[in-house]
């Protein structure tokens, strides 16, 4: 698998649960090229490396709104047994000690890129937004002035705030 393959993969896998983005056990199985059960049991025999901060299991929820989210077999009926865990990006780092191999090495390097990758946009986006806010602040009252001049002594409908529906508007009949 290619390197630009492989980090099209790694962005596509990563989530946000419990407000922490991170890659369920699965699919880093599939990234590493090992069954999901031996890369679990490389992290049980390894515990102490994965605090809770690295790696937590799903609550039955949480794996109930990813079923539905991604149309995939319930537990028990043919497909997984147990839980998922789901690895934030200090417990992806963390396997790379627990998983031996080059190809583990390639897939580690390709996730911290996508992970570092992944915060920078974030980090632009919230700029951009901060600017946004800005903008509108500033021009706000402008338009609002505009607009007034322009529809003053005619009558006016005036809705609720957050309402776009008609029925939620009424009419103000000044002349």
């Amino acid at each position: 698998m290619t390197l630009p393959v492989l980090s099209q993969q790694v962005e596509r896998n990563i989530l946000l649960i419990r407000g922490h983005r991170v890659m369920l056990d699965t699919d880093l199985a599939k990234l590493y090229g090992v069954p999901t059960k031996r890369l679990n049991e490389q992290v049980q025999r390894n515990k102490k490396r994965f605090p809770s901060d690295f790696m937590f299991q799903l609550t039955p929820e949480e794996v109930e709104r990813l079923r539905s989210q991604f149309a995939t077999s319930k537990i028990g009926s043919g497909g997984r047994r147990y839980r998922p865990y789901a690895f934030t990006e200090q417990g992806v780092a963390m396997l790379s000690s627990v998983l031996h191999s080059e190809r583990a090495i390639q897939v580690n390097i390709a996730i911290m890129r996508a992970f570092v990758q992944l915060r920078e946009m974030i980090g632009s986006n919230k700029g951009l937004a901060r600017r946004l806010n800005e903008l509108e602040k500033k021009y706000d009252s402008q338009f609002r002035v505009v607009f007034e001049s322009r529809w003053e002594g005619r009558p006016r409908w005036s809705c609720a705030p957050g309402t776009r529906t008609i029925r939620m508007c009424s009419f103000d009949g000044r002349t």
